[in-house]
C-alpha cells in the first residue's frame, strides 16, 4: 500500500511538473506575441482618448468601459475564428496576415500624410450631436477596435503557430485579456489626467499647483508623442509582416536585401544585436512606408488630383441659345 501510495504521490509531482511548464511555456509565448503586437496597441492607445474628447468628465470612464467591453466581445469572436483557420487551413493565415499588415501601412502612411499635407479631419464633439450621440460613438469606437484586435489576435497568433492547439487557445486569451486590460487602463489613466491636473492646481500647495498646471499643459503632448509613436509602430509591424510573407510566399529579393544590410551591423562587437535590429526595424518601416503610400495615393491624392483637375459641367444652356434674338 505504502509503496502504492508513494508511486501515485511521484505521478502526481510529474503531472504538476508538466502542468506547470506548460504553464510557463503559454506565459512565455503570451509574451512574446504581445511585444509583436506591440505596434497596434500603441495606436490603440494613442487613438482611444480621441474619441471622449469634449465630453462630460462624468461620462469619459463609463463610456471607455464599454468600449473596453466591446473589444473583449471583438477578440472573443476573432479568436474563435482564428483558431479554427489555423486548424483547418493554415495555409490562409500568412495572406490574411499580409492583408492586415498591408492595412497598417496604409494607416500609418496616411497619419505621415496627413502631417505633411496639414489636412486633418477632426470628428464633432460627442455632446454637440444630440443624446443618441454616445451610443453611435461608442459603436464607431468598437467597430475600429474589432480591425486593431483583429490585427493583434492575428500577430500574436503567428507568433505561436507551432503550439498545440489548446496552447494557442490560452496563449490567445492571455494575450486578449492583457492587451485590453492594458490599452484600455492607460486611456483611463490619460483622459482623466487633465482632472487631476487641475484638481492639483485648486490646491493651496504652491507645489501641487504648479505641478498641477504642468500636468494639464503636458498632456497635449504626450498624447502627441503617442500618436507619432504609434505611427511609426504601425509601419514597421506592417513593413515587417509584409517582408516576412512575401519571403515565405516565394518573393524572398526585399527580404534578403534586409538581411544583406542587416548582416555587418549585426557583426559588430558589443552592440551587434542591437545594431542588427535597428537595421532591420528601420527597413521594415521604411519598406511599411512605400506599401503605404501606394496605397494612399491610390485611395486619396489620385483621385483628389483627379476630382480638382476635372474641367467645370457645362451648363446644360450654352450661352446665348434661347436668348431672343434683336428685332432687325
Amino acid at each position: 500500500m505504502a509503496a502504492g501510495l508513494a508511486a501515485l504521490l511521484d505521478d502526481i509531482a510529474v503531472l504538476a511538473k508538466m502542468a506547470a511548464a506548460s504553464t510557463d511555456d503559454i506565459a512565455a509565448a503570451s509574451g512574446r506575441a504581445s511585444v509583436k503586437a506591440a505596434g497596434v496597441v500603441v495606436d490603440d492607445t494613442a487613438v482611444t482618448p480621441q474619441y471622449v474628447r469634449d465630453v462630460d468628465p462624468s461620462r469619459e470612464l463609463p463610456i471607455i468601459r464599454r468600449i473596453a467591453q466591446g473589444s473583449l466581445g471583438n477578440k472573443a469572436i476573432i479568436i474563435v475564428f482564428a483558431l479554427l483557420l489555423s486548424q483547418f487551413v493554415p495555409w490562409i493565415l500568412t495572406p490574411i496576415l499580409m492583408l492586415g499588415g498591408l492595412y497598417l501601412c496604409f494607416e500609418g502612411a496616411e497619419k505621415v500624410w496627413e502631417r505633411v499635407s496639414g489636412h486633418h479631419e477632426e470628428a464633432a464633439p460627442v455632446m454637440e450631436e444630440g443624446p443618441d450621440a454616445e451610443k453611435r460613438m461608442v459603436r464607431g469606437a468598437v467597430t475600429t477596435d474589432f480591425i486593431l484586435s483583429a490585427e493583434i489576435m492575428m500577430i500574436a497568433l503567428n507568433e505561436v503557430a507551432d503550439q498545440p492547439f489548446w496552447s494557442r487557445a490560452a496563449i490567445l486569451v492571455v494575450v486578449g485579456l492583457v492587451i485590453t486590460v492594458l490599452v484600455y487602463g492607460v486611456v483611463a489613466v490619460i483622459v482623466k489626467m487633465d482632472d487631476v491636473g487641475l484638481h492639483l492646481a485648486g490646491k493651496d500647495s504652491p507645489g501641487a499647483q504648479r505641478f498641477g498646471r504642468g500636468l494639464v499643459r503636458a498632456m497635449p503632448t504626450v498624447l502627441e508623442v503617442i500618436s507619432f509613436v504609434g505611427m511609426l509602430a504601425m509601419l514597421w509591424v506592417g513593413g515587417h509582416i509584409l517582408l516576412v510573407g512575401l519571403d515565405e510566399l516565394g518573393a524572398t529579393a526585399p527580404y534578403h536585401l534586409v538581411h544583406v544590410l542587416e548582416d555587418p551591423a549585426a557583426a559588430v562587437a558589443g552592440v551587434g544585436a542591437v545594431l542588427g535590429w535597428l537595421v532591420n526595424t528601420v527597413c521594415s518601416l521604411l519598406f511599411g512606408l512605400f506599401a503605404g503610400a501606394v496605397v494612399v495615393a491610390i485611395a486619396h491624392v489620385i483621385p483628389r488630383r483627379r476630382g480638382a483637375s476635372a474641367p467645370p459641367a457645362a451648363d446644360a444652356t450654352p450661352e446665348g441659345v434661347g436668348a431672343e434674338r434683336p428685332e432687325s
